[in-house]
């Protein structure tokens, strides 16, 4: 044992060759004892290459070993009773973590169904100023509040009610999705909870990328060899469609091909085929495309009319006309006059040459400005940047611009008389509200879209109720259709007489609510009406009050 003791700290030093001295009298200690060097050399050589084998966690248990050899059976002992303590100890731990999770899923199904109390909440409120919010927590707890929601009777906690769950929801859904409470609560309204849900993750996921075919200048077998050659993965886009074509993925640009510069395929979502179809545009007929920025739709319906006829195409913005312009030469339309002119200002300007050489529009196409609600995924800022003012603020504009189309449309068309109103919104009062309004304020009546797809639209909101006829317009979502959320109506215009009750539509239009109240009376009861309260009514319509007061005045004097 001391000569191994000696041999450690001359561990690693070559013995023929260093210089040290300690390590010398080492050496010379171990020949001493030993007896012979060559004893000594073996006896070395054969240590050092053992230990230099070792790892050093090796050695470090040999020295545990050597530390424990001094110890005393007591303590040895003792460990021994540590270490089956350790066992027995591990042993329960293994046992609950194999019984932890299905433990864990009790607790969290638990935790699912019950509300949060207020000072969570708060809590809560206080760490995501600090901190994001988990998302993870927050879906959990959307899932679970979907569960109770669904089965409310069963699944619902003692002592809570209906709203505090809902208002739990919107603030989660809120949280998650990144929307505005008063959106939420706009979407809750049209929406089922299941549904709501799959919209809201529709949102969240781009469209398909389509384009439309210019059969004014190629076939769409054509088109799409022509893509497929050069590396774009396409198919067509339905049944419904014979021009449209979605594109999953592209080597090269699809707004820069050698064809998309030479006109023979338009960039196009797939929901603004739609109008236009419904439309329906013949041949040498006159058409009206009342906001028509950037073109699409009104390369459409030039190509549907082959080039025949007159299309006029205004909008508001000059800016936007540019891009009209832009495409209508590139797409090779020939037939289309581009102004720009406020739409609500159409029927006021008959004394206008154009106005008077064309006598009224055979069909018009009105793609209403509006809120935006139905392209979520193409403007995320939608879901916080609108509120209950820009909502009626577009409906207002939307009824001043659809009773406009109205009046400009020929009634007396042999092959027209027809509008198509539609909107890239999913609000209730940007379009069920306005067609309604458009049904009681002009002599048109609603008609069928031609369209085989879309979900009807809404006779009854609410405490609102419309017109049963509002079943034959369409509505398109993104979550059902995997298009833009759309709206779209068509009506038949079949008198070119403005109801007399009706002068001043603008004013009547600015509040939404007077709507259900404006009912049209038979003109023979007015008649009598008038006649028999001539004195106590103010003069509405002067020319009408003017005939019969003389009336009553004459019959007394021949009797």
């Amino acid at each position: 044992a001391p000569a191994k003791a000696k041999k450690i700290p001359s561990k690693g030093n070559n013995v023929e060759l260093s210089s040290d001295g300690e390590v010398e009298e080492g050496s010379w200690e171990m020949e001493e004892e030993d007896g012979s060097s060559e004893e000594m050399v073996d006896d070395y050589g054969a240590s050092s290459s053992e230990e230099e084998e070792l790892l050093p966690i090796e050695k470090a248990a040999l020295k545990q070993k050597s530390d424990r050899g001094g110890l005393s059976e007591d303590d040895s002992e003792e460990e021994e009773e540590e270490e089956t303590a350790e066992e027995a100890s591990r042993q329960k731990m293994g046992q609950k973590e194999e019984e932890s999770p299905d433990l864990q899923l009790n607790v969290d199904i638990d935790e699912q169904f019950k509300l949060p109390t207020n000072e969570q909440i708060e809590r809560e409120d206080i760490l995501f100023i600090c901190d994001p919010p988990d998302l993870h927590i927050i879906h959990q707890r959307i899932k679970g509040n979907m569960e109770v929601l669904q089965d409310f009777v069963v699944k619902r906690e003692e002592g809570r009610t209906r709203q505090e769950y809902l208002a739990l929801l919107r603030q989660d859904m809120a949280a998650y999705y990144s929307y505005s409470d008063f959106l939420l609560m706009k979407l809750m309204d049209i929406f089922p909870l299941p549904e709501l849900i799959n919209f809201l993750e529709a949102n969240e996921v781009p469209r398909p990328v389509t384009i439309r075919t210019n059969t004014l200048k190629t076939r769409r077998r054509d088109l799409a060899q022509a893509l497929i050659n050069r590396g774009v993965n396409l198919d067509p886009l339905g049944k419904w469609s014979k021009t449209g074509l979605v594109i999953y993925d592209s080597s090269v640009p699809i707004g820069a091909t050698p064809e998309y510069l030479a006109g023979h395929y338009m960039l196009q979502g797939a929901s603004s085929l739609l109008p236009v179809m419904a439309l329906a545009p013949q041949e040498n007929e006159r058409i009206l495309d009342m906001c028509c920025a950037p073109g699409g739709k009104t390369s459409y319906i030039a190509q549907l009319m082959k080039n025949t006829g007159m299309i006029l195409a205004n909008d508001s913005n000059a800016e936007r006309l540019r891009s009209v312009v832009g495409n209508l030469h590139r797409l090779g339309v020939t037939n289309a006059v581009v102004s720009n002119c406020d739409g609500r200002q159409f029927p006021k300007v008959r004394s206008c040459l154009l106005w008077g050489v064309l006598g009224g529009f055979d069909r018009v196409l009105l793609d209403a400005p509006c809120s935006g609600t139905g392209v979520i995924s193409k403007d995320p800022a939608v879901k916080t940047n609108k509120d209950e003012k820009d909502i009626l603020r577009c409906a207002h504009l939307q009824k001043e611009l659809i009773l406009s189309a109205i009046d400009s449309v020929n009634a007396a068309s042999e092959t027209g008389g027809y509008i198509v109103y539609c909107t890239c919104s999913i609000m209730v009062e940007e379009n069920e509200w306005v067609v309604d309004y458009a049904l009681k304020k002009r002599n048109v009546r609603l008609v069928a879209t031609g369209l085989d797809f879309g979900k009807e639209g809404f006779t009854r909101f609410k405490d609102r109720r419309f017109h049963p006829s509002l079943k034959s317009t369409r509505r398109f979502y993104p979550h059902t259709h995997n298009m833009d959320g759309f709206f779209v109506a068509k009506f038949k215009k079949f008198s070119n007489a403005i109801p007399q009750a009706q002068k001043e539509p603008a004013v009547e239009a600015a509040t939404p609510s007077a709507v259900p109240d404006t009912v049209m009376e038979p003109q023979l009861k007015k008649k009598k009406l008038e006649g028999s309260k001539v004195k106590e009514q103010k003069p509405p319509q002067p020319a009408l009050k003017k005939r019969h007061s003389l009336q009553a005045q004459r019959r007394p004097l021949k009797a």
